[in-house]
Order: structure tokens, then C-alpha cells, then sequence
């Protein structure tokens, strides 16, 4: 009788995975492995079936070949049931794999002792239980479960091993000396025992390296899945970055020269039939007012052409020349263009100037633009003084203040002022907005001209 190969005990070091493989990317609890899909349920089925046909046909040819009459049991198909019997298991081998696994153990164990002509030479028992072992440690969910029932069946082949060794004691082909350095029955016990060291060993960690494949390719697909998410998510958030820019531009563009077209208006209307030609003056302003926003739209969608190089000055009605950028070195026509209709404006600027980077020269502007909108619009000052102060290399200042209170009439939204602070934020900058002790009112902003990036763009890091 040819001896049993049984299973060893798995050692502690070799059926643990290692830590950083027994947790997930996500959590600290221990990764259960999806059950098989549907594809390979039936893929199980064929591969059962086939292995119990094979196992058939292996005994009926290890019959054939020995030569001898053999016994086949019970009925005389007692061999050939067995046969099929431990391969049919594997049919659900990865729906349950520790219990197809104890299954199988059994079935060897029973075809080992009653279906002995055939053991040995019948390679598809061999074969199905290595298949047992490597889907149990490949699909056992519950880890622990795994390792009991790998225990379990070790023990229990171990034992049967050395119940095989303590009977090959009476065979008399391997007793007395050998031809080797060692006796027959040592070379017996050396040799059967490195077979099924190799032959188990390598079913468990087969196993065990599908399982970390199936492990690792989970996280990748879960880290894909996250950081999709993420990228929608700073899609998203570029949008409504993108769309709150394009309202401050609007914002900054739009009321300014609406607020002086409206007071030009009013003012039109007053003074119309007693001072036609101050109305007349008054006109101009508006037809001014109304060329520079148009001017300043247009030049917004060049800035949004210029996301998307694609896209060409056509498709956005934008002409090909466009007028020159808004920027702190235009504030002298921009407090020039605020004075008149009873409100005196003045400018005075300090230190040497240096060249701004683009962002912090139209902030600049955009500023300043709101400020004295807002003076017009939302305050009873007389008059108005913008101060620019060059810093050095370090930072530049700007500074709107007037001497007047806000009017009785229906407030502003205050949308400028948030889009003053959220200009200046982005920039790394700090904003003063309130009245000043001695009255009036006072709008100043301090830029570093180091944070000429926008600080929105560490965050993504």
C-alpha cells in the first residue's frame, strides 16, 4: 500500500499574511473576500463533474494495469464511486471552501484505506485534494475559520502519515540494508515525508498568494473608486471656484459702472431743464460708462477664452485687439473717471513702485473699482482718497477711505465687501472693512507680493 500523503501543520508564520495585508485601505477590520460570481460558480460545476469523470475513468485504468485481480468493494463499484465521490465536491469548492475542504479530507482519507489499488496511481484524487486546500485558504472568508480547519485536517493527515509509517514496519521489501547510506525504510520515511511537505506546502501557499491578489486587487479597484470620487469632487470645486471668480469679475465690472450710470442719470433728470448743458455733460459720463463696461465684459471673456486655447475670439465675441488689462497703474483714470457729482476723489501714492504680478495688479484695481462704488452708492461722504503704498519687495497696500455715513436708503447686499475679503484671502493677504473712529468709512488691503499663487492651490496638494 502506497502511504498516504497527508497535510502538515500550517505554521503560525506561514498561514499569517503579513500585518499590512490584513487590513484594509479603508479600515482596521480584517478583509472578507466577495463570494464568486455567477461565471465562476458554473466554471466550479464543470470543473467538479469533470474531475468525478476523470476519477472514474483513473481507477478503471489503474485496474487495468495491475496486472492482478483487485477488489472493488461493495457491489463491485464500491472503487469507482469513492472515485467520483471526493472529486464532486469541488463543485462548490469557492461557495464553501472549508466545508467542500473537510469534505474532501474525509473522502481522501476513505479512498486511502478501501480504494487502495487505485490511490496511489489515481492522480486525479491526488489532484482534487490540492484543489481543496488551495480554495479554502484562497476563498476562506472568515480567516480564523480558515486557520481552525487547516489545523484541523493537518492534524488529522499527520496522524494518518504516521499510522502509514508505524505499518510499512511489517512490509519486508524495506527492511534490512540498502544500497544507499541509508536503510530502505529510512529512505522510505525521508522520501514520503518531503513529497507531501512539497506537495501540501504548495497547495497552502498557492492558496494564500491567490487570496493577497484578490486582496490587492480590491484595494486598487476601491483606491480607483476614491479617487475618482476626488476628482469629481475637484471638478466640482473648480467649477464653484471658477463661477464664484467670474461673479466677483462681474460684480466688480458691472455695478461700478451701473452705480455711475445710474447717479449720471439721476442727475441728468434734475438738472435737465435748468442747466441743459450740465445734462449734456452728465450724458457723456453715461455714454463713457457704458463703452468702458462693455470694454471690461469683453475683456473678462478673454480671460475665459484663455482657460481653453481652443476656443478662438469668434466663438466668444471677443475682438482680436482688446484693451489694455485693468491694473493698479490705471487707478489714477479710474479715481479720475469717480470724481464729479458731489463726490471729490483723490489719489496719492507712496514708495517706489515695482511691477505687480497680473492676479495682484487687477485685484488691485477690482478693489478699489468697489470701494468707490460703494462710497457713490451706499454712503453720504463728499469726498473720497485712495492711497497705494509699494512696500518694498514684501507687499502693497491699498487704502479707500471717505468721510461719510451709510445712507437711510435700502442698503447693498454687501456682496462687494465679500468679494473684496475673498479676493485678498486668496491672495494670502489681510483686509480691514468698517468705519473709521473719526468717521467715515474704511476699505484697506495689504497683498504680499510673495502669494502672487492663489492659496487654494496648497490645499490640492
Amino acid at each position: 500500500m502506497s502511504t498516504p500523503q497527508p497535510q502538515p501543520v500550517p505554521r503560525s508564520a506561514a498561514t499569517s499574511a503579513p500585518q499590512a495585508a490584513e487590513q484594509t485601505v479603508t479600515n482596521a477590520t480584517e478583509w472578507r473576500r466577495p463570494g464568486p460570481s455567477r461565471r465562476q460558480l458554473r466554471q466550479d460545476l464543470a470543473l467538479g463533474a469533470g474531475m468525478a469523470l476523470a476519477g472514474v475513468i483513473g481507477t478503471d485504468l489503474a485496474r487495468s494495469t495491475s496486472g492482478m485481480p483487485v477488489d472493488l468493494g461493495l457491489g463491485g463499484v464500491e472503487a469507482y464511486v469513492l472515485s467520483a465521490a471526493v472529486a464532486l465536491p469541488l463543485c462548490l469548492r469557492r461557495r464553501y471552501p472549508l466545508t467542500v475542504l473537510l469534505l474532501v479530507s474525509v473522502l481522501f482519507f476513505v479512498n486511502g484505506e478501501r480504494n487502495v489499488f487505485a490511490f496511489a496511481g489515481n492522480l486525479v484524487t491526488q489532484a482534487t485534494q490540492f484543489m481543496a486546500i488551495y480554495a479554502a485558504v484562497a476563498w476562506g472568508r472568515d480567516r480564523r475559520r480558515m486557520k481552525l480547519t487547516m489545523v484541523f485536517v493537518f492534524v488529522g493527515m499527520f496522524g494518518w502519515l504516521a499510522y502509514g509509517f508505524v505499518k510499512a514496519l511489517a512490509d519486508d521489501s524495506i527492511k534490512g540494508p540498502g544500497g544507499g547510506v541509508l536503510s530502505p525504510y529510512v529512505s522510505f520515511v525521508l522520501l514520503n515525508f518531503a513529497l507531501n511537505v512539497l506537495y501540501f506546502f504548495g497547495a497552502y501557499f498557492w492558496g494564500r498568494t491567490a487570496w493577497r491578489t484578490a486582496r490587492q486587487r480590491y484595494e486598487l479597484e476601491h483606491q480607483a473608486a476614491e479617487l475618482a470620487t476626488q476628482q469629481q469632487a475637484n471638478a466640482r470645486r473648480a467649477v464653484i471656484d471658477e463661477r464664484l471668480r467670474i461673479s466677483r469679475e462681474l460684480h466688480d465690472v458691472v455695478a461700478h459702472h451701473i452705480s455711475s450710470i445710474g447717479v449720471q442719470a439721476g442727475g441728468a433728470r434734475r438738472v435737465m431743464e435748468k442747466d441743459p448743458a450740465a445734462a449734456k455733460n452728465a450724458l457723456s459720463v453715461i455714454e463713457n460708462s457704458s463703452r468702458s463696461a462693455v470694454n471690461e465684459m469683453r475683456q473678462l471673456l478673454g480671460m475665459l477664452r484663455a482657460a481653453d486655447p481652443e476656443l478662438d475670439d469668434d466663438e466668444l465675441g471677443v475682438p482680436a485687439t482688446k484693451a489694455p488689462q485693468a491694473g493698479a497703474d490705471r487707478l489714477p483714470g479710474l479715481v479720475s473717471a469717480a470724481n464729479g457729482e458731489g463726490l471729490s476723489v483723490g489719489f496719492h501714492q507712496i514708495g517706489q513702485p515695482v511691477k505687480l504680478p497680473e492676479t495682484i495688479s487687477v485685484s488691485v484695481y477690482r478693489i478699489a473699482q468697489e470701494a468707490l462704488t460703494n462710497v457713490r452708492k451706499h454712503s453720504t461722504a463728499r469726498s473720497a482718497h485712495v492711497t497705494l503704498r509699494y512696500l518694498g519687495d514684501a507687499a502693497i497696500e491699498l487704502e479707500v477711505i471717505d468721510d461719510g455715513r451709510p445712507k437711510h436708503a435700502p442698503v447693498g447686499s454687501r456682496l462687494g465687501h465679500v468679494g473684496i475679503r475673498e479676493r485678498v484671502g486668496l491672495l494670502g493677504g489681510e483686509s480691514e472693512i468698517g468705519p473709521r473712529p473719526v468717521g467715515g468709512f474704511r476699505v484697506r488691503a495689504r497683498i504680499p507680493l510673495q502669494a502672487a499663487t492663489p492659496k487654494e492651490n496648497s490645499d490640492d496638494e
